[in-house]
């Protein structure tokens, strides 16, 4: 007797959650479902792109080249620091170590930028 009993309160709440839950996925599938979709995806990648990273290198380089003689300290100085943010977004992008942020500037930092942009190259980086 006890088992009919408990067999039928089952039944009883599976017939009055069915209904329930039939609504319940009505309104939330869809978003369950786009959830399901970007966890399959994997993460998506934060910055930019690694082909506008180094056409923007070759820019801010040349740049820091053809700067003329008497042009203004500041512009130089503002300059160099696109680059090594540019370096230090590429090194993120590729996971490459660097010390651009640790090394004051100077002749330190000069041959840091160059140990990098090497380290860029090698990882297929067209850099100058």
């Amino acid at each position: 007797m006890a088992g009919v009993v408990i067999t039928n309160l089952l039944l009883y709440l599976v017939l009055a959650m069915v209904p329930a839950a039939a609504c319940w996925l009505m309104l939330h599938g869809p978003d369950l479902h786009d959830w399901l979709r970007r966890r399959r995806r994997g993460p998506t990648p934060s910055g930019p792109a690694i082909q506008d990273l180094a056409r923007n290198l070759r820019r801010v380089h040349r740049t820091l080249l053809d700067f003329q003689p008497g042009t203004p300290a500041l512009r130089r100085l503002a300059a160099r620091q696109a680059y090594d943010d540019l370096l230090r977004q590429a090194c993120r992008a590729l996971s490459i170590e660097h010390r651009l942020d640790e090394v004051p500037e100077g002749i330190d930092k000069d041959i840091e930028r160059l140990r990098v942009e090497e380290s860029l190259r090698r990882a297929g980086l067209q850099i100058p």
